[in-house]
């Protein structure tokens, strides 16, 4: 009898570890352990990153640190990390995290909109991915790539057309440039091809040109029209006489450096430089910005009319009034002068 006691207590202790370890498994493994308010949060595993680096990240996010180290220990995830960029959801266990940090090279989108130049795009894409700005712009700069893919300095951000891209977190900028450059060569399909060529231009020409379209007006239902004047202009031979450019051209100067010009002024056309199109009829050599898809599907099917010129419309913002004579173009600019005028614009 007492032989039995023993043994029914060895049993009920036995039951009792058994039960604590069974608790203990559950809490560390499927007991929810985020302790952050919003629905998700995220955290970075660089390509060379080390479990502490990610301890560090997951720690302020959950309530249970240590059992989480002690499953990520059991599920050898301290030494087999994986880069990425990954989502945490509100309510996930030990499990359910470690699950899926451990997948590596999750795809995000990556989007960027019309950027005002090589470096602006680099700043934009390096909040995105991995790689920094400074290897970024590095990539895109790069002589020897720009040679072999026939672009140039003044060319080059044509090469980004704005969209939303799915790509992996670690991408390094050499990889983001030569992924853009595919997704150029896809957007410039075989009808875009045969659009440019039918309307006489290159795809750098139509890149420069859209540029400035977009700079004239974001409305897309007006683009085809103002490209159509500038066509004009091409076709016949007189200067573009785009106050794009010259403020590209005067922001290229120390004297203009952080100032922001509302108002082109006389002085700004007199500024020496090849994107003056004022002083230099043609495009320029290169493009003042980074084009909206609309405004480059613009100039390929530019608004085939008789306006050579176009003002900003005063009592319609963001829209402009087109002229086909000199005389009625002087009328229009003259309302929306008076307009800046009244509006306290002077420069």
């Amino acid at each position: 009898m007492y032989i039995k006691k023993i043994l029914w207590a060895i049993a009920l202790i036995g039951l009792l570890v058994a039960a604590y370890f069974a608790y203990f498994v559950y809490g560390a493994m499927f007991k929810p352990n985020t302790a952050f308010n919003n629905d998700e949060a995220f955290i970075y595993v660089s390509s060379n990153a080390s479990y502490e680096e990610v301890r560090e990240q997951l720690e302020p996010l959950l309530i249970d640190i240590d059992g989480f180290d002690a499953l990520a220990t059991q599920k050898k995830y301290t030494t087999n990390l994986k880069a990425g960029k990954y989502v945490i959801k509100k309510g996930m266990s030990n499990n359910d995290i470690i699950n899926s940090i451990r997948i590596g090279n999750q795809a995000i989108k990556l989007s960027f909109n019309n950027q005002e130049s090589l470096e602006k795009l680099a700043g934009r894409v390096s909040q995105q991915i991995e790689a920094d700005s400074l290897s970024l712009l590095e990539a895109m700069t790069n002589p020897e790539f720009l040679a072999s893919s026939g672009f140039s300095d003044k060319t080059a951000l044509g090469m980004y057309i704005p969209n939303s891209y799915e790509v992996f977190w670690n991408t390094s900028g050499e990889e983001f440039r030569d992924r853009m450059l595919k997704e150029y060569n896809r957007f410039w399909n075989t009808n875009r091809n045969a659009k440019a060529e039918a309307i006489g231009l290159s795809r750098d020409e139509v890149m420069a040109l859209a540029s400035i379209v977009y700079e004239e007006s974001k409305q897309p239902i007006e683009q085809p029209r103002i490209a159509g004047v500038y066509m004009n202009r091409i076709r016949i031979g007189i200067p573009l006489q785009a106050d794009p450019t010259l403020k590209f051209a005067a922001y290229k100067l120390p004297k203009y450096k952080n100032t922001v010009i509302k108002r082109v002024l006389n002085i700004h056309k007199e500024i020496e430089s090849p994107y003056n199109t004022y002083k230099y009829a043609g495009l320029p050599p290169g493009l003042i910005a980074m084009p909206d898809i609309s405004a480059i599907d613009a100039v390929l099917n530019y608004e085939k009319h008789s306006y050579l010129y176009f003002a900003a419309n005063a009592k319609k913002p963001g829209f402009h009034k087109f002229a086909k004579s000199l005389a009625q173009h002087n009328v229009n600019a003259r309302e929306y002068q008076n307009y800046l005028s009244s509006q306290g614009i002077h420069r």
